[in-house]
Parts: C-alpha cells; sequence; structure tokens
C-alpha cells in the first residue's frame, strides 16, 4: 500500500506538473496574440493562401489560350518587392487598354500569382493586364503599398519597350485591400493636394485627369465604417493594426487619409464598383459609389438586392462558375471598352 501510495503521489505530481505546463503554454499564446498581430497575421495568411490557390485551381478551364506572358518585370529596381506580370494578346498589334490590377488580401496577406488566371482571362477579352507585387503587413507598413502601387503605374506610363501597354489607357483595378489601394491612389492622382499627403514618391504616377478609370471589387473605403465588434471584427482589428502599427489604430492620425470617399473630387476618373450581397465590407463599396455620384464621377456599379441567392459573398467575382462571376466578367468588360 505504501508503495502504491508513493506512486500516485508521483502521478498526481506529474499531472500538476502538465496542467500547470499548458496553462502557462495558453497564457504564452494568449499574451502573444494581445502584444502582436504577428500570430493573427499568420494564421490569415495560411487560410488566404489556401483559399487563393482554390479560387485559382478552379479558374484554370476559364484561361484561354493565345496569351503572351511576362513574369518578375522590374517597377523598382531598388525594391524587393519592385515586380509585376504582365498578360497579354499574343497576336496583340498595337498598345492595348492596360489594367493595373492591385491584388487582395487585407493588407496582410496575397501575392501578385493569386490573381494570375483572373488576370489570364481578362487578358483574353483583349486587354493588357498587369499585375502589381507590393509588400504586405506587418513586414511594410502604410503608405508603402500606396506608394509601391504608384511606383509600378509610373512604370507602366514611360511606356516600357516592347510591351503592349498604352500609357493613355490605363486603369487601377483591385480586389479587397488592392480596391482600397487602387481606389486611393485614383484619388490622390486626381487631387495633387490630397496626393501630396500620401507622399507619392518620387511622384504622383499621372497627372490629374490622366488616369482613364478604376474597377474596384469589394474594398474596405471607408474607416468609419470599420467594427472591431462582432464575427468579422477580430479579423477588422489584426488587420488595421498590421497596416497603421498600433492597436488602437482609431487615434492615428493617418486613418483620415485611408477614407477614399471623403477624398474624392469631380475629377476622379469613371468607375466601376462591385460587391457581393452577404459581404461584410459591402457598406465601404456602397460608400464609395454615393461619395463619387455625389462628385457628378461616372460610376457604375453591380450591387444585388439583400435576398439574392444564393448568397454572395467576399470576392464573388472570382467564382466564373457562377451566374454572379460572369455576370461581374461581362459587366467589367463593358465597362473597361467603354472607355
Amino acid at each position: 500500500m505504501a508503495k502504491f501510495g508513493q506512486g500516485g503521489f508521483r502521478v498526481g505530481r506529474a499531472l500538476a506538473w502538465l496542467v500547470g505546463s499548458l496553462g502557462l503554454l495558453a497564457l504564452a499564446v494568449w499574451l502573444a496574440f494581445q502584444l502582436s498581430p504577428w500570430p493573427s497575421v499568420l494564421l490569415v495568411r495560411h487560410a488566404f493562401g489556401e483559399g487563393s490557390a482554390a479560387a485559382s485551381r478552379a479558374l484554370e478551364k476559364h484561361v484561354p489560350a493565345g496569351l503572351r506572358e511576362w513574369r518578375d518585370l522590374r517597377y523598382d529596381a531598388g525594391d524587393p518587392d519592385g515586380y509585376l506580370d504582365l498578360y497579354a494578346p499574343a497576336d496583340a498589334t498595337g498598345p492595348l487598354t492596360t489594367i493595373v490590377w492591385v491584388h487582395g488580401g487585407g493588407f496582410i496577406s496575397g501575392d501578385k500569382q493569386d490573381i494570375a488566371n483572373y488576370a489570364r482571362v481578362l487578358a483574353g477579352q483583349g486587354f493588357a493586364v498587369a499585375s502589381v507585387q507590393y509588400t504586405i503587413a506587418p513586414e511594410a507598413k502604410y503608405p508603402t503599398p500606396l506608394q509601391q502601387v504608384n511606383r509600378a503605374l509610373a512604370w507602366l506610363a514611360s511606356s516600357p519597350e516592347g510591351l503592349p501597354v498604352d500609357p493613355s489607357r490605363l486603369v487601377l483595378a483591385g480586389d479587397s485591400a488592392g480596391a482600397q489601394l487602387a481606389a486611393q491612389l485614383a484619388a490622390a492622382l486626381s487631387d495633387p493636394l490630397y496626393g501630396a499627403r500620401l507622399r507619392l514618391a518620387p511622384a504622383p504616377a499621372l497627372p490629374p485627369g490622366r488616369l482613364a478609370g478604376t474597377l474596384l471589387y469589394c474594398g474596405p473605403h471607408d474607416a468609419r465604417l470599420v467594427f472591431t465588434e462582432g464575427a468579422f471584427g477580430g479579423f477588422l482589428e489584426t488587420v488595421f493594426w498590421s497596416y497603421f502599427g498600433e492597436r488602437d489604430f482609431s487615434s492615428v492620425p493617418a486613418l483620415q487619409q485611408f477614407s477614399v470617399p471623403a477624398h474624392v473630387t469631380p475629377r476622379f476618373p469613371p468607375s466601376f464598383i462591385s460587391v457581393g450581397n452577404a459581404d461584410p465590407l459591402m457598406p465601404h463599396s456602397e460608400a464609395l459609389a454615393v461619395a463619387l455620384a455625389n462628385q457628378g464621377v461616372r460610376v457604375e456599379t453591380l450591387f444585388f438586392p439583400p435576398d439574392y441567392a444564393p448568397a454572395l459573398g467576399h470576392e464573388y467575382q472570382f467564382d466564373l462558375d457562377s451566374e454572379a462571376g460572369r455576370e461581374a466578367l461581362a459587366r467589367s468588360v463593358a465597362f473597361l471598352r467603354s472607355l
């Protein structure tokens, strides 16, 4: 009995040590999530990476033949992320309307390769499509990605030799965070005073009035509509903490700059805006469309009624197996051809 009791004591002590260790580990994990956005960022990157890969695979069957591709073109020799890819019809005989697409990923994930197949689909409609790489957060803070996209646009506007790019017909486009970057840069290019506050270097890519249009899907355009409560709140807190460098991002002065609807002018280019009816970011697209219309800007929208079924979530436009995705593509192409 004495031996059994001694053994039981040892087991009990081991269990107590294990429980204590697990408690300390749980505390360490909790503290890590409280002190830095990085743990949440890594989880988001994993989830978004899987989602992007699945969406890309689903698009493969829609990619047309007869395309030419230029991969990893340098738009900024001094920037380790200063690359873009370009897609165009192989039989293009002259400069083409060029869509400069900024990928999504909540500012904290994503890669230019994520939208490669969608870029190929658009190129098959007779456009040149550039997919821009930029540095994501927390590695880069606001406004670094905006400045990088500006430099990519400037490089394309310089008529790089051997590429079917028409510098007089450049369209900024993007999805999710990329849509916000595209819209904010368009606002900066159309308002020199606003652009100066964003420190676009070495200079704005285009003078006011030169940008042909914008194509904007599912963007987070208005910081006034960012709420950290609810199921989507934790993700948004991670995003804005990473992008602006402060957990209490509501007090960051640059947040007011971020809100595109507050900075649009009548010189903002013609725009096409769309979002799914079940997208948590839907109010952002609606707010931007209203702001542009109030300024007299030509704006076309593809919004869906609340009872549209099946409900359309974030980035619905990449699903070309759905009726809504095909309609979004057709409407986008018609808009681009009208510019």
